[in-house]
């Protein structure tokens, strides 16, 4: 996650850190929390840039651009 998000065009200049907070090998299941660093109040950048979306979009393209 941390190469996905630091190499990331639209989030790389405000991502600080990824880490695991939940791991489950019997569900293949991972929770993991998301560390950045935004600018002071900018009109629409916590609704647009940094939605929950937007953010788990980054994600899966990377996936996608692996395939």
């Amino acid at each position: 996650l941390t190469d996905v998000y630091s190499s990331s065009p639209a989030l790389g200049r405000y991502f600080r850190s990824a880490q695991v907070v939940y791991f489950s090998n019997e569900s293949s299941t991972v929770f993991y929390q998301l560390e950045f660093s935004v600018p002071p109040s900018t009109e629409g950048f916590m609704e647009n840039t940094m939605n929950p979306d937007f953010v788990r979009n980054i994600l899966r393209q990377n996936i996608y651009d692996e395939d």
